[in-house]
């Protein structure tokens, strides 16, 4: 996967994923609403064939690279949680 900067300032950043589908996006967007800082975070695909997925966060405070950060860093936790349980599931 690839992140492309399309736009960004203090409380605003848009990046493009090449490489990724607009499911992956939609995870980190609706991660990100879990952040009391995000005013707005939206997943966007202008084509679905033609077009790479972007997201789009916006903080009131801070700012929306850490929120992304963050955001991130919890899906990955979660994901190792899942396979942790899987894991455990398959045992039984």
């Amino acid at each position: 996967m690839e992140l492309k900067k399309i736009e960004g300032t203090d409380k605003k950043l848009l990046v493009e994923l090449d490489g990724e589908t607009i499911a992956f996006a939609n995870m980190v967007k609706d991660k990100l609403w879990e952040d009391s800082s995000v005013k707005e975070s939206a997943s966007i695909m202008e084509h679905p064939y033609l077009a790479k997925p972007k997201i789009l966060v916006e903080t009131s405070r801070g700012s929306p690279e850490t929120a992304l950060e963050k955001a991130t860093g919890k899906l990955i936790d979660e994901a190792k949680e899942f396979k942790d349980k899987f894991k455990d599931a398959l045992k039984k």
